[in-house]
């Protein structure tokens, strides 16, 4: 192994020094200058020279020339290959020798002697050609001998088709223009280049390629296609479309008739001149589109007309429903400042597969408005590949898509990619807020920067807490969705400041902070409340107390009961619904508490005390004929199964003092107490 090595090193030393040894001589002679005055507006007075030669880093150039008298004189024009003979060092219609000299450390070497009168070297620009719409076969070019200081000399055509790349020659003489009837087929784009030369001097260098074409109708179809932006919204939409290669457009355009299919079934036709389009035709480069609104359109058709016919009409759907970006069959997306490549790779059971004619891939730069910094290419299904060419600015995304589209143009969003030529420092995020917060755990919000300010693809964002070493890297997948994250790990009561910032191939940017308290546990929570109930709790019992013994008191100091129109419930007793009344409330309190006190039927009595002196009777006691002197009369059968009895609920007694048992004869034993307190006597019923 280790031979090879060395082998390998040897031929590497001896080609170098095989190049150092050919460096040391001196260099080789330049080749013979060639020199002219040019004429652009009018001739110029200095003499211009060129030549080749392969120059090393060391070598230098100098520019020679010798006039009539034998006066000799040069200029150093270093690396350059080109030097200037200025008008104050030669005499005009005079003999003039001119060559080039080559210096390095080891010697020199001189070009062969240029000799020409000086003024025979006028050398002119090249002409310009035009061509007449209505005969677009001839063509004409103007020159700078048509000066009148100057005379028209000779004039040299080439031409040949855009398929060839041997030109065809002709020698036209002193003339402005020629036909090329009888030598063009009709539908073939052909490319004319023109020379001349004034009376006297040097040729002109060969003019810009002209095209021209037999004018015929029109052939073909206009490519068209629409622009929904980025993302596509469908708040409106731009029809834009490719203007037709000479080949098929056989003349000069003279305009384009577009019409317009609304979704309620109407229509709208339009004819747009190209010489007059009134703001309605906007044309950039290869591409044109209406400057009208498409909202509330279905479809579109639009043909390109000539003096000698017109296309057929291409048609175009407008989505109802905007697009949506998936990433169920992605596409990858390179770029870099010069071309976007574009590849996907779409399963064999893609659904409607067998409807679809072509693909459409298009790019979109974000933030553009509709028609412009897009582009598109129409591809037969069994491509998988394409290249876009351009210049694509640093920093902008460009949102590319990929369409199926039918044999009637409908078409359908496969997948969509950003792509990027050069990625920057990524903006800030936006809205960067908490959500929700518990005692050990937070949930985090942000949005990401909108699609014209991120300056690159977003990897992924980095989250962290201050003071803390762990950072969070969340994915940025979806940039277009809001972002969440619950941020673990937390103690509780505790304040945290939270930093988030965006990730891009350049870098991390700026940070955004925001900040927050976690919680309390919630046992705690519990705790602290049942501090807050218990001496709550406490004043409630110590209330209801002093309520039943006032209560009590009342009920003592009574002395007779009117008669009233309603007999009394004791189940609407106030005292009764007061004493159920608490014990919810004492029980609602204490669920509050770990120990929960609950009775679903509690038992509870209520206790009359009746004295049992004589009642003095009211103003409203009335006395009876047939009663007692000592008091008022009462009536004891009015109602006596409902309340003449009392029961506790858990002791099944009755609270009067009288068992069950003794129930039947108890229309001898004397009144209870509830009876003697609330019903009222015979007496009193009778006389009312």
């Amino acid at each position: 192994m280790a031979p090879r090595w060395l082998f390998s090193i040897l031929i590497v030393n001896m080609a170098i020094s095989f190049a150092a040894a050919g460096s040391l001589g001196p260099p080789e002679p330049p080749s013979k200058p060639k020199c002219h005055i040019p004429c652009h507006d009018s001739c110029g007075v200095d003499i211009y020279c060129h030549w080749n030669h392969r120059i090393d880093p060391p070598t230098k150039s100098s520019l020679h020339w010798k006039t009539a008298d034998g006066r000799e004189q040069f200029v150093d024009t270093g690396a350059s290959l080109s030097g200037m003979i200025g008008r104050e060092h030669f005499s005009m219609n005079s003999e003039l020798q001119v060559w080039v000299k080559a210096d390095n450390k080891h010697g020199s070497a001189t070009s062969q002697v240029a000799v020409f009168d000086t003024g025979d070297i006028m050398k002119p620009s090249p002409p310009v050609i035009s061509s007449s719409p209505q005969d677009p076969l001839e063509i004409s070019w103007s020159s700078i001998c048509d000066e009148p200081h100057l005379s028209l000399g000779g004039c040299d055509v080439q031409f040949r088709t855009q398929a060839e790349k041997r030109w065809h020659e002709e020698e036209i003489g002193a003339q402005g223009s020629y036909d090329f009837d009888g030598l063009v087929e009709a539908g073939i784009v052909y490319e004319i280049q023109v020379r001349c030369s004034c009376a006297t001097g040097l040729s002109s260098d060969w003019s810009a390629i002209h095209r021209i074409s037999l004018e015929t109708a029109p052939t073909g179809q206009i490519d068209v296609w629409k622009d929904c932006g980025v993302p596509a919204t469908n708040l409106d939409c731009a029809m834009t479309w490719k203007k037709l290669p000479l080949s098929q457009a056989c003349g000069h355009i003279l305009g384009y008739e577009v019409k317009l299919f609304s979704k309620h079934g109407t229509s709208v036709l339009m004819n747009i001149s190209a010489a007059e389009p009134r703001d309605r035709l906007v044309c950039d480069g290869p591409h044109c589109y209406l400057n009208s609104s498409l909202k509330n359109i279905s479809s579109a058709a639009i043909s390109a007309y000539n003096a000698h016919g017109a296309t057929l009409p291409a048609y175009i759907t407008i989505p109802t429903t905007p697009g949506k970006v998936t990433s169920e069959h992605p596409i990858d997306v390179r770029m870099n400042m010069a071309n976007l490549t574009v590849s996907w790779n779409l399963p064999s059971h893609l659904p409607d597969a067998k409807s679809f004619k072509e693909y459409v891939v298009q790019y979109k730069q974000a933030g553009s408005p509709l028609g412009k910094g897009f582009d598109w290419i129409r591809v037969n299904k069994s491509c998988t590949t394409l290249t876009f060419t351009g210049h694509f600015e640093k920093y902008r995304a460009y949102q590319v898509s990929l369409f199926a589209v039918t044999s009637n143009q409908e078409s359908r969003l496969i997948s969509s990619a950003i792509g990027y030529s050069c990625h920057g420092i990524p903006a800030k995020v936006r809205s960067f807020k908490v959500i929700t917060i518990a005692a050990t755990h937070a949930t985090l919000f942000w949005e990401p920067a909108v699609l014209t300010e991120q300056n690159g693809q977003i990897l992924y964002y980095q989250i962290g807490v201050h003071g803390q070493m762990a950072v969070y890297n969340v994915s940025a997948s979806h940039q277009r969705e809001n972002k969440t994250f619950e941020l673990a790990n937390l103690k509780p009561n505790q304040e945290c400041q939270v930093w988030i910032k965006a990730v891009t191939e350049a870098g991390p940017g700026a940070n955004v902070t925001t900040s927050f308290v976690t919680k309390q546990p919630e046992h705690l929570v519990l705790q602290s409340k049942s501090h807050i109930f218990a001496p709550l709790l406490c004043l409630l019992v110590i209330m209801c107390c002093l309520f039943a013994l006032y209560s009590l008191h009342q009920g003592s100091s009574k002395t007779c009961l009117c008669i009233n129109e309603n007999v009394p419930d004791p189940y609407n007793s106030t005292i009764f619904q007061m004493l159920q009344y608490q014990a919810k409330q004492a029980n609602e309190a204490l669920a509050w508490i770990s120990v929960p006190i609950y009775e679903a039927h509690p038992t509870m009595s209520t206790l009359e005390i009746v004295l049992t002196q004589p009642p003095v009777c009211e103003h409203k006691c009335l006395p009876e004929e047939h009663t007692n002197p000592a008091g008022c009369t009462r009536q004891r059968q009015y109602g006596k199964e409902q309340y003449s009895k009392m029961v506790d609920s858990a002791e099944g007694k009755d609270l009067s003092g009288v068992d069950d048992a003794g129930s039947s004869s108890e229309e001898e034993q004397d009144a209870s107490g509830y009876e003697q307190h609330f019903m009222p006597t015979a007496a009193e019923i009778l006389n009312t």
